[in-house]
């Protein structure tokens, strides 16, 4: 049954054509203009309800709550509604439609990936829950599924580097994810989708009372992918098939005068793979099928207690283990990896002064069975572990109404690479009416790398890692300039723009070196520097007649320079852009989203001058379309099409994975260099790989569900 339903539905699909789309569009406006019901006006439309999402209160980049158009720091915020356009099993896919920042898959077998801010890769991405820094490491490439979208109120996204606050791996920027609190969060909800592929996800969450002082609230997730399905014909299966599963909680108690207590906890158990498609689990490990299966079981427990003093003394935790039990065909990866995190902040008001003083310890432990926890004399194995003090303070001067600035400093003392530096300067200037912002910001950071649980590329495949020197921590420079302009056209018409230009300056850049070798990944820090530089602009129009869009485009020129020669950086495009249309049918309560992203062309890995892929990505896009129907007592029903071309990367392209029908290489043969010879059977002198990848390998399929919500 479900093969004959995924054949129907997938053969129906591809009849629709872009032509046949517009027109759907075109009938579904003329029909609701003939419905003459422009005039109606509908509850949390108009100006009042703009400006009151322009004014929420966010949290991140200064580690205190603060309205968004008084922030020093400029903050993007995502709520839980975008999501809802085009509904996803994981915040992976999910941020693809964010303008600058880029989903990065890095194996087309498993499909695991990261997620890049302006160009820079993911490792230099700090991913945070409730401002703790909780999905990091192992998890960079793992832990990003299975949060409950249901629980999630709003994400927010600070772009360039925040070491200041937030230490190690916040170099590209930090995304926050902002979980709802139990006291606003419906009686009961519950999202279920299902897919022509297939897929199901269910998220489910309930608010409850266990005690006069607390309250509570509990989510599940649940994903389930077990259809091996292998479109571009290769013998291996074009997305990885799953069985995840994921449950949050989170407890706010009632304290005396406000003060904040709150404790969440999470648990997610993972069950993935992709390979031929022949493979079972009983071929695990082992070189006669090849299969990639990763178990993942991994805890996170985070929380918030404000100290019973007068002053504003705060002090938040988090904790996390991570356990991968991982095959990569006969390659066995077992990485354990646990995280303790404590940051004590004192909030003091002195006349024009708002300061943060703010003390830190993170502990982290890490084991493998690689080279990378061997003794020196690789006899033994020996868990790495690491301590990391800090200490930071932050100074907010507001001069009068229109200027600010925001002055900080970070020390760290690392166990292993000793004292570090970050300093941090933003300055904001806004208008008497607040309708021009610009913000000015210059600050530095710094990451510590950690190759294997970092890059997925360093597991997979059978390129050889090699490690050309002791890696030293990553420093960078960045500036950027934001200009915001508010418009309020009447009629409940708004515009606001943002605009912004970057640039980012690094040193000791670790890159994984594809080009010297073929069959070797090198690592080493880069003997010369880097740049990140570019500009991007954001539109968010909303108009009286039920139409709001959001829209952003993002210029990049991402490189590196080592011995007076630029490279252009692999897998970074030099323009993206996002779009998120949503109309609503006020006369039949039905809201269409059309969402979608287009990329320009990246430079791509290539094993030799024989591969005939190419070498540069085309430029693609990625469109979906949803059709929402609203029910009364919170049911909602919605269906749609996701991938309305029909784009994956194998178009125009020979073959995605090298050596597809010989991942051992058994049939390769190496010159005395090691070098694969082209031959006969051959033809390009390659050798299994699988990390040529820059999108999702999903074509076109259709999607339905259900959301019902109990206040």
């Amino acid at each position: 049954m479900p093969d004959s339903f995924h054949n129907f539905a997938t053969n129906n699909l591809y009849l629709l054509s872009v032509r046949h789309y517009i027109k759907l569009l075109g009938c579904l406006w003329l029909i609701h203009y003939s419905c003459q019901s422009f005039g109606q006006n509908e509850p949390g439309n108009g100006k009042d309800s703009i400006k009151k999402e322009l004014t929420e209160v966010v949290i991140t980049g200064t580690m205190k709550e603060v309205s968004r158009p008084e922030s020093a720091v400029p903050i993007e915020v995502y709520s839980h509604k975008f999501f809802r356009s085009n509904p996803a099993p994981n915040l992976f896919e999910s941020m693809q439609y964010m303008n600058g920042i880029r989903p990065q898959l890095n194996c087309s077998i498993c499909n695991t990936g990261d997620i890049q801010i302006n160009g820079m890769q993911g490792p230099y991405t700090m991913v945070l829950i409730d401002g703790m820094p909780i999905v990091s490491g192992l998890a960079t490439v793992y832990g990003l599924s299975g949060i409950p979208q249901s629980l999630i109120e709003r994400i927010e996204v600070v772009k360039g580097p925040a070491s200041t606050l937030y230490g190690s791996e916040a170099v590209g920027g930090l995304i926050n994810i902002i979980t709802k609190k139990p006291q606003a969060a419906p009686l009961f909800s519950a999202d279920i989708f299902s897919t022509s592929w297939t897929e199901t996800n269910a998220d489910i969450a309930a608010k409850w009372k266990p005690g006069r002082t607390i309250q509570a609230i509990t989510g599940l997730n649940y994903y389930n992918y077990t259809l091996p399905i292998d479109n571009n014909k290769d013998g291996m299966t074009d997305m990885s098939l799953q069985n995840r599963i994921s449950v949050f909680n989170k407890w706010d108690i009632q304290r005396k005068n406000n003060r904040l207590f709150s404790i969440a906890a999470r648990y997610v158990y993972e069950d993935r793979w992709g390979g031929d498609t022949r493979w079972k689990s009983a071929f695990r490990g082992g070189d006669s099928i090849y299969g990639e299966s990763i178990y993942t079981s991994r805890w996170e427990l985070m929380g918030t207690y404000q100290l019973p003093f007068k002053e504003d003394i705060t002090f938040q935790f988090s904790a996390n283990g991570h356990d991968q039990n991982s095959v990569y065909g006969n390659m066995v990866y077992d990485g354990k990896q646990n995280i303790g995190f404590g940051l004590l902040t004192w909030n003091k008001v002195i006349n024009r002064h708002q300061l943060l003083i703010g003390k830190s310890f993170r502990y982290t432990y890490y084991d493998d069975n690689t080279t990378a926890t061997a003794s020196d004399d690789l006899k033994s194995n020996r868990p790495n572990h690491m301590y990391l003090p800090g200490l930071f303070v932050q100074d907010e001067i507001r001069f009068n109404d229109q200027h600010k600035v925001l002055l900080g400093l970070r020390y760290d003392l690392n166990s292993i690479h000793g004292n570090i530096f970050s300093p941090r300067l933003n300055y904001k200037w806004n208008s008497k009416d607040k309708n021009n912002i610009v913000r000015i910001s210059l600050g530095n950071g710094y990451r510590i790398a950690n190759v294997f649980t970092e890059d997925h590329a360093s597991l997979t495949g059978a390129r050889k890692v090699v490690f050309q020197e002791a890696l030293q921590p990553e420093t960078s420079w960045n500036g950027n300039i934001t200009y915001t302009k508010k418009v309020y056209a009447g009629n409940g018409t708004f515009i606001n723009i943002d605009a912004a230009a970057f640039y980012t300056y690094f040193d000791n850049k670790i890159i994984p070196d594809y080009d010297t070798d073929p069959n070797k990944i090198i690592y080493a820090n880069l003997d010369g520097y880097g740049v990140t530089r570019g500009a991007s602009l954001n539109l968010d129009m909303t108009f009286d007649i039920g139409l709001k869009i959001l829209t952003g485009i993002t210029y990049m020129d991402v490189y590196n320079v080592e011995n007076n020669v630029k490279t252009r950086q692999l897998f970074a495009e030099n323009f993206s852009g996002v779009w998120n249309i949503s109309y609503t049918m006020r006369s039949s309560g039905i809201v269409i989203d059309y969402t979608g992203n287009v990329y320009g062309p990246m430079r791509l890995p290539l094993l030799s001058p024989l591969d005939p892929r190419k070498e540069y990505s085309p430029v693609w896009s990625i469109q979906n379309i949803q059709f929402t129907k609203k029910f009364k007592k919170g049911f909602e029903f919605y269906v749609g099409v996701k991938n309305l071309l029909n784009w994956t990367p194998n178009n125009g392209n020979p073959f995605i994975i090298a050596r597809a029908n010989d991942p051992f290489d058994e049939n390769v043969v190496f010159d005395a260099n090691g070098n694969a010879i082209a031959t006969p059977d051959n033809p390009y002198g390659l050798t299994f790989d699988p990390t040529y990848i820059y999108g999702p390998n999903q074509g076109m399929r259709a999607f339905v569900g259900v959301r019902y919500s109990v206040k």
